[in-house]
């Protein structure tokens, strides 16, 4: 990666060489202005490092303004949708939202990190998206997990949330099933609303509003403006919630 950005930078240095020259110097062939500008380079290597990280700065910066563009486009799709299982204050005055999979390993880790904001926060209003990206039984257990707040209710659902992100081992639709007859939920009604297309839509919406955002695993958080991925702990979304009430 980095040998090819040499090799760019070495392609634009001659280009702009060549295009401020004055025209006396414009008759020096390819290969004079390609050893003047290696002889530069290897006598002045920050010049190479600098521009690299210059590159990388702007790179990142683009990433985060199209990122910022896509959310603030989505606003809808992410806040107000009536499917999403919500935890903490439905009215609060922040948001955060969770792209998650019931069968990944970074999701449970970071479960303890949303229910501790949830307790200490009680102006915070978390967003709970089904992003079952980990296979068959993860598409399984978002199902019945959907299902549940279909039928029994936004309470149901999220005590049911909290339980399943809490059993270890992959979880399928039975396991999923299972847990929903021991909190004294129907199973055959689950099973059925599972087959109905409006769950197969809300799944599907899911996913492809992940792929808007440009998403590509689990967990994966949207606070204000910015898309935080990863199980990287309650501080760093603490203080991203936190900037997003003092904008």
């Amino acid at each position: 990666m980095k040998s090819a950005r040499l090799g760019q930078l070495g392609c634009y240095a001659i280009v702009l060489l060549t295009t401020l020259a004055p025209a006396s110097a414009q008759s020096v062939d390819r290969a004079e202005i390609e050893k003047i500008v290696r002889e530069y380079l290897v006598q002045n290597p920050e010049v190479i490092e600098d521009a690299l990280t210059e590159l990388e700065k702007r790179r990142q910066a683009a990433e985060a303004q199209a990122r910022s563009q896509a959310i603030l486009a989505e606003s809808d799709s992410l806040y107000l949708t009536k499917d999403d299982v919500v935890l903490g204050n439905p009215d609060g005055d922040a948001a955060l939202v969770e792209f998650f999979d019931f069968n990944c390993g970074y999701c449970k880790r970071a479960a303890p990190d949303v229910e501790a904001l949830v307790t200490e926060d009680p102006k915070l209003r978390i967003v709970l998206k089904d992003f079952p990206i980990l296979g068959p039984g993860s598409v399984e257990a978002a199902k019945v997990a959907l299902s549940v707040k279909r039928i029994a209710g936004a309470a149901a659902a999220r005590d049911f949330h909290v339980r399943l992100m809490e059993m270890q081992g992959q979880i399928n639709a039975n396991r999923a099933l299972e847990l929903a007859e021991e909190l004294g939920l129907d199973r055959v009604k689950l099973s059925d609303e599972m087959a109905t297309p409006a769950v197969e839509a809300i799944i599907a919406s899911n996913l492809a509003l992940a792929q808007r955002l440009g998403l590509t695993g689990t967990p994966s958080f949207v606070v204000g403006d910015q898309i935080i991925q990863g199980a990287v702990g309650k501080e760093p979304l603490a203080d991203a919630i936190k900037a997003v009430r003092q904008k």
